[in-house]
């Protein structure tokens, strides 16, 4: 066993979006990590909430941007919503498609007739991330709910990530129709279900999964959930605010900066820490001061320790000139 983080592991289970891509372009290191951790005899699965893209789309996408993939690797939540409906409704049943023409695609290779209308009387409504999704498609869906078919949601993330920042997401998409209806979906089939987690672990065999993700929200929160250890990255969506305030269920074992974290010991990315070169935290009842300078992802270990132990994020004040600077990039 290799005495970096990653190889206390047998599958890295690797969300897509701001952790090995932002919207079309390659995160720095994702591709030598991918190779290295093959190399070391790891197995690789994908597994994303984005439903615009089916597998085989997913990894020649990444294969084109030099993460190497396989088709088998690579879980959506366009294909796991479904399988999902497929088991609960006869063959060839209408089923009204918010989304992509690859979520279409999906719904048809599992025995399902996608259509567009309500008047088509679908037994069920599935909704995922299309980027040309508008108000006529979300009028029919509906119309169909409220006539009395199931509505599954391929996930609710709020936002996409993207190097100009964060984007709308399904879950705003699916915001429309939860106002509309004033109800929520029947069913979330994405993270932060545990579904594509114990799936791809599942079809690996694996002992000891590692997931890996940048929302604290899905990726995080739906491993916590399968019972899975898991990596905080920060190349996406959730920064070292939104960690230092993570309740229980979304907290991961480990944080790094990007995926170079894989490749250190696990005690140099394991949350909370008690004490880490540089930085010192004095805390006060519940407030806290933060001294020293150094590594900021090691300062975040650090502070999560008194931050996961009651102390109000808002609490925390700075107490040296390098500390000052660190608090204030990260908005606090």
């Amino acid at each position: 066993m290799s005495d970096h983080l990653a190889g206390g592991y047998d599958l890295a289970i690797f969300d897509l979006d701001g952790v090995v891509f932002l919207i079309d372009k390659p995160i720095k290191g994702a591709a030598e990590a991918v190779e290295r951790l093959r190399a070391d005899g790891t197995s690789i699965a994908f597994a994303t909430n984005n439903a615009s893209r089916r597998a085989a789309d997913v990894a020649a996408l990444l294969t084109g941007m030099g993460v190497s993939a396989e088709p088998a690797e690579v879980l959506t939540s366009a294909g796991a919503a479904a399988a999902l409906i497929a088991e609960h409704v006869p063959a060839d049943s209408p089923v009204l498609v918010v989304g992509a023409e690859a979520l279409r695609g999906e719904v048809r290779d599992a025995g399902l007739t996608p259509v567009d209308s309500a008047d088509e009387r679908p037994v069920a409504v599935v909704q995922g991330y299309g980027p040309e999704v508008g108000w006529k498609i979300l009028s029919e869906a509906a119309l169909a709910v409220r006539a009395g078919a199931t509505w599954y949601a391929t996930n609710t993330d709020r936002t996409l990530p993207s190097p100009r920042g964060p984007l709308p997401g399904n879950g705003s998409l699916v915001a429309v129709l939860r106002t509309a209806l004033d109800r929520e979906p029947d069913v979330v089939v994405g993270k932060p279900q545990p579904a594509l987690f114990t799936t791809a672990a599942s079809l690996a065999k694996a002992e000891r999964p590692l997931a890996i993700g940048d929302r604290l929200d899905t990726d995080i929160q739906g491993a916590v959930g399968a019972g899975m250890d898991s990596l905080l990255v920060l190349t996406g969506v959730s920064g070292p605010k939104d960690l230092l305030a993570a309740p229980v269920e979304r907290r991961p074992r480990f944080v790094a900066a990007d995926l170079s974290g894989l490749f250190r010991s696990a005690d140099q990315a394991r949350v909370p820490v008690a004490e880490v070169d540089g930085w010192q935290v004095a805390r006060d009842g519940d407030r806290a001061v933060l001294t020293g300078s150094g590594d900021p992802v090691d300062a975040l270990r650090l502070l999560c320790g008194v931050t996961w132990d009651g102390v109000p994020v808002a609490n925390i004040s700075a107490g040296s000139e390098a500390a000052i600077e660190l608090l204030r990039g990260w908005g606090l």
